[in-house]
């Protein structure tokens, strides 16, 4: 439920001939040779935003033999040290791609004036890139908190099992002892600012929890910046058990009330919060933000509409995709032999690359069936298989700690409609008798005022975090927490 995604990289070599000056113009290339090796940071020019990005080249071996290696950074995506691969070099032009994405995601670019600029492609989409070797100031929202900030933030790591996690513990101004909320983000690997398209919520949230006398732990997913551990051979169980790492790490601490934490979690985060306060009296409360409140595999069809609708999609069409959805489900969920599933989920695949005509195609580049086989890894992988099976409702039948959830109605990747009344049913059945469900009009799975709700917005709005709802969510803490 999270909307993170990778982009590779390629660099194509053009030369010029057919006149003298054709001739001397490429004389001209060649003699400012392309060094490539070292470190260069730019952006790609997005329709909703400037996506920045982070490459490190090595050159490596000598002669006939000597090549490159290299890595790719996309912050706002958390995705962090992604191979690249293919990297070439001639005159002042360059070629490199980033390994096992679909679309072969593209860079095609020319030395000039110490940056190298050119042409990103992407299945059918063409955009520009630049990239230089200086530091590019990042791109900040309206709500990023600027300094002078009336609280302190320090640097903290904390273990569960085998894995560390690394966050930020916010504090606010003053001996304390403060309540204090951990919080836990949505699916796909994020930094501990829930990063995307350069909006950071979580820090947006932990400044404004601060600032009324609440602290604050969020932290790096596992595999993400200063975290160790595998997210995709983990699952939101396992995330439960970080979550509890986090609240015992608060309960040692002196400025914290210990008796006062609770778990604050964002989509995913939403089904990891009530796991874990069901296994400790140690969660004094939850909120769940676009929480689900039914399994993943009833969420995922109603998304694929929802997501398929905003995006202009067909009635007809849309009946295919969702029936090729709800096939997917129900293999993965009855098929226990590999092998099987394996060819079961291919000819699903294919189906659905049918339905989605040329672009569907050429969104997958040179090598539909590597892009086929990555994402058929991806379905079979333990968080995926857990989350498509778990159900939260027996779970929020046993939660009797005060819960805040709450769903925005423009919403498509966690339909209020169909998972708040479920979220109600389930707390009211577990007799708990402090708990506010809300549906909140016209915002998003962000919590942004939108327009039609679909991912692409995301970026193009300029709003981080409604600014009621980060009134709300401190309101009802210091309601039931503070003092």
């Amino acid at each position: 439920m999270g909307s993170w995604f990778r982009i590779p990289v390629l660099v194509l070599l053009v030369i010029a001939a057919g006149s003298p000056a054709a001739a001397q113009e490429t004389v001209d290339r060649l003699t400012a040779a392309l060094d490539l090796s070292g470190h260069w940071e730019g952006e790609i020019a997005l329709p909703e935003a400037a996506l920045q990005v982070m490459l490190d080249f090595e050159r490596i071996g000598e002669g006939e033999t000597a090549g490159w290696t290299g890595v790719i950074d996309i912050p706002s995506q958390s995705a962090i040290g992604l191979p690249l691969e293919n990297i070439s070099v001639e005159g002042d032009r360059a070629r490199f791609s980033i390994a096992g994405v679909s679309g072969v995601p593209t860079f095609a670019g020319t030395l000039r004036d110490g940056e190298l600029t050119g042409d990103f492609t992407q299945g059918a989409a063409r955009l520009s890139f630049r990239l230089g070797r200086d530091a590019i100031e990042v791109a900040r929202r309206p709500q990023d908190p600027r300094p002078p900030l009336p609280y302190r933030e320090e640097e903290v790591t904390y273990t569960n099992g085998e894995v560390t996690l690394a966050g930020t513990l916010t504090l606010p101004a003053g001996p304390g002892p403060f309540p204090a909320a951990v919080l836990v983000s949505g699916s796909g690997p994020q930094n501990r600012d829930e990063e995307i398209f350069n909006h950071r919520p979580f820090r947006v949230l932990a400044d404004a929890l601060a600032r009324r006398g609440i602290a604050v732990l969020r932290s790096d997913d596992r595999g993400v910046g200063g975290s160790s551990g595998d997210i995709n051979a983990s699952t939101t169980s396992d995330f439960a058990g970080d979550a509890l790492a986090a609240v015992a790490l608060l309960g040692s601490r002196s400025e914290i009330a210990a008796e006062r934490i609770g778990i604050i979690g964002h989509s995913e985060g939403g089904l990891v919060g009530p796991l874990a306060a069901v296994r400790s009296d140690a969660v004094a409360y939850v909120v769940l933000l676009a929480g689900p409140g039914v399994s993943g595999g009833e969420i995922l069809p109603l998304q694929n509409r929802r997501l398929a609708e905003a995006a202009g999609g067909d009635a007809a069409g849309l009946d295919a995709q969702v029936e090729l959805v709800e096939r997917m489900i129900g293999l993965l969920r009855d098929e226990d032999d590999e092998e099987t599933l394996r060819a079961g989920l291919h000819g699903l695949a294919m189906q659905q690359l049918e339905l989605g005509g040329e672009a569907a195609r050429e969104a997958l580049g040179d090598n539909p069936e590597a892009v086929i086989g990555e994402q058929i890894d991806r379905f079979l992988t333990p968080w995926f298989r857990y989350f498509l099976n778990y159900d939260p409702r027996p779970t929020l039948r046993r939660l009797r700690v005060p819960v805040l959830a709450l769903v925005g109605t423009l919403d498509l990747q966690v339909d209020a409609e169909q998972n708040l009344p479920e979220i109600e049913r389930a707390l009211t059945a577990a007799g708990n008798t402090d708990f506010t469900a809300l549906r909140l009009e016209g915002l998003n799975h962000l919590f942004q005022h939108a327009t039609t709700g679909a991912v692409i917005e995301y970026g193009q709005i300029e709003e981080t975090m409604a600014p009621e709802v980060l009134e709300l969510i401190g309101d009802w803490i210091t309601q039931r927490f503070a003092g």
